[in-house]
This record gives C-alpha cells, sequence and structure tokens, in this order.
C-alpha cells in the first residue's frame, strides 16, 4: 500500500508550545505558578465568557473535585450516561455516591432527558450530561428538569471545548463543569483539566481541594488532594489556546466535506441552535462495524476509533444489567472518522472514498 495511514486523531504540538515550555524550565519555576493562573484567566476569557475556572492535573480529577466541591458524597446518587468514557462514572464513585446510569438519545449520543426523568429517586442530587464528541446535550430539557425536581446540574464538557447551544457557552449552564487537555482532546496542555464554576463557594473548595486543602502554606482547611497542574502543562496549554477556535473551525469544515459525500452511512446530525466542534466525527455503521472498520485500516489506511464498545454499566468495575436500547444499539453502531485539523484536502478525499466503496460494498 503507498497511502500513508490516516491516523484518527493527532495532536498538533509545534515549535511554539516547546518554546513556552522551555521559558518555563530556564526560570525554574515549575509548580503551579503564575503560568496556571494566567491560563485560568485566558481560558475564562476566550472559551467560558468570564466564568471562573481552576486548572487541575486532569479532567478526571476535575470532575471528582468539582463534585466533591458541590457537596455530593456517600448516600447521594447522581445521574450520568453509560454511553461515554468511564470517567465520568468513577468520579461519581469516588466521592462515595453512586452513579445511576440512563439511556441515550439516538441522534447525538447525548442524555435523554425523558430517560432521565424516569430514574429520579429521592437520593438523587445531580444530573451530570457529557456534550459527547464536542455535541452540546439538551441543556434546556435537563436544566428545566433539573430545576422542577431541585437538583443540582453538572456538566462532562471533557470533549467540547467551545461548543454551544442558542449561542450559550457549555461549561456555562451547571454549578460546575470539567474540560478535558488530555493530548487528543481539541486542545492539550499534555495533561490536564479546567473546570469553570459560576458559584464562588465552589470555586474556594476547588481551589483548597486541588492543593492538600491549603489556601495557605501548612494551613490546610480540609482534607485534600495534590491535583495541582505545573507552569510546564499550563505554559503548552496557554499556546494551544490561541489556535483553539482556528483548530475548531477547520474541524467543522472537514466535517461538513464528509457530510456532503459520504453515502451509506448515517452521518452525525446537529441540533437546532446547536454549536458542534467535533472532537469525534462519529457516523452508525448498522451491520458490521467492526468489519468496517478493519476494512477501512487494511485496505484503505484510514484510521477510525470506537468510542465506546462497552457501556459503563456493563463494565467489570459497575457490572449492571439496565435496560438501555439506545446505548447499547450506539455500542454496536459507531465509529468515528478523522477530522482532525492537519488532514489534507486529498486525506478527506481518500476517507469519502474509502467510506463510500466499503458500504457500497457491504463491507
Amino acid at each position: 500500500m503507498t497511502n500513508e495511514f490516516i491516523p484518527p486523531a493527532k495532536p498538533i504540538v509545534g515549535d511554539e508550545e516547546r518554546a513556552a515550555v522551555d521559558a518555563v524550565l530556564a526560570s525554574g519555576m515549575l509548580a503551579q505558578g503564575a503560568e496556571v493562573a494566567e491560563f485560568e484567566q485566558e481560558f475564562s476569557d476566550a472559551l467560558l465568557d468570564g466564568r471562573a475556572v481552576v486548572a487541575v492535573n486532569s479532567g478526571t480529577a476535575g470532575q471528582h473535585l468539582g463534585l466533591l466541591a458541590s457537596g455530593v458524597g456517600p448516600g447521594d446518587e447522581v445521574i450520568v450516561p453509560s454511553f461515554t468514557f468511564a470517567a465520568t462514572a468513577n468520579s461519581v464513585a469516588l466521592t462515595g455516591a453512586t452513579p445511576v446510569f440512563a439511556d441515550i438519545e439516538p441522534d447525538h449520543f447525548c442524555l435523554d432527558p425523558a430517560d432521565v426523568a424516569s430514574r429520579i429517586t429521592e437520593r438523587t442530587v445531580g444530573i451530570m450530561p457529557v456534550h459527547l464528541y464536542g455535541h452540546p446535550a439538551d441543556m434546556t430539557a435537563l436544566g428545566s428538569l433539573a430545576a422542577e425536581r431541585g437538583l443540582a446540574l453538572f456538566e462532562d464538557a471533557a470533549q467540547a471545548h467551545g461548543a454551544a447551544l442558542d449561542g450559550r457557552r457549555v461549561g456555562t449552564f451547571g454549578r460546575f463543569a470539567m474540560f478535558s487537555l488530555y493530548p487528543t482532546k481539541n486542545m492539550t496542555s499534555g495533561e490536564g483539566g479546567m473546570v469553570s464554576t459560576g458559584d464562588g463557594e465552589v470555586e474556594r473548595l476547588l481551589r483548597l481541594l486541588r492543593n492538600q486543602g491549603m489556601a495557605k502554606q501548612y494551613e490546610n482547611e480540609v482534607v485534600g488532594f495534590n491535583a495541582r497542574m505545573t507552569n510546564i502543562h499550563a505554559a503548552i496549554g496557554r499556546v494551544q489556546l490561541t489556535k483553539v477556535w482556528g483548530w475548531t473551525e477547520r474541524r467543522r469544515q472537514n466535517a461538513a466535506f464528509l457530510d456532503a459525500n459520504l453515502e451509506g452511512v448515517v452521518t452525525p446530525p446537529v441540533a437546532a441552535g446547536a454549536e458542534h466542534v467535533y472532537h469525534q466525527y462519529t457516523i452508525r455503521v448498522p451491520e458490521d462495524r467492526d468489519g468496517f472498520a478493519a476494512a477501512l485500516r487494511e485496505q484503505y489506511a484510514v484510521g477510525s476509533g470506537v468510542y465506546y464498545p462497552i457501556p459503563n454499566h456493563r463494565l467489570p468495575s459497575f457490572g449492571l444489567e439496565l435496560d438501555l436500547p439506545e446505548t447499547e444499539r450506539a455500542a454496536r453502531e459507531v465509529l468515528s472518522l478523522p477530522v482532525h485539523p492537519s488532514l489534507s484536502e486529498s486525506d478527506l478525499e481518500r476517507i469519502v472514498d474509502a467510506v463510500n466503496a466499503l458500504a457500497k460494498a457491504g463491507a
């Protein structure tokens, strides 16, 4: 095969990021410090309309600490999707609370408000939707439901930097929201997470919890963690933040090209009023998805990803038998195609030709 392999995702790190890291190394100030504080403010200004942001060392840590800062703990239940990465449910379980798995709606792979409503009990304290693949969840319906039932609304925005619904940015709906900065996300700091909140007390507790419970050295106010972001990681993130909107526009252009040219597969619809950022471009392949993915790779050198093949409720860590039909169907059918900003026009054409040929052949 002469065609170079097209990976499903590709972190973009260049000379500016390297120079920023070198500057931090030369300064000798490697741990959490001024770079982190600057990154927090810039992230807030660029993506969250000024809402407060607390930087941490991973998205999972941010979600865990956000729940703790919001008072979630043993005896509580938080409703989450089963069709997502396990960190969503793990973060609930790590507080001592119980994740309650709800089904998704079939178009955008996000929590189904009607199914969420059916799973609320007297122990439910919150609802935590995931803006999966970069498409915002139905925050209007979920927000109304939370308000009606006296529940908190949290956001897993790990994949949704810059996404919006009806002109409002994700990360500004919930008591807190978590953004991941893992290398394959739409922007990265190498590793890390950001937690946004409009609640001053939640922000205060987040800052304590990430730093061993201290606002001042050796004056530990609560039992906390070491979840700090380093200046090194923040320096990378600050550079990436200057590029993320351009990359997002490229992702959208690449997705539009696939929308217009793919045949024989179910392309991802976008809800009215939603601004998708295409962390993943996820199609449905109703028959033999795994064979389809293997043929893409082996015959056409086109990578793809299955996010996620095992619903969280069926993982050994939870081991539950639940009736979540749309979750199970998505786990069988979803396939994410490359739309990352480094794709060339010829790469996109190859992806289209490969998918269309396989769909026509019934592979």
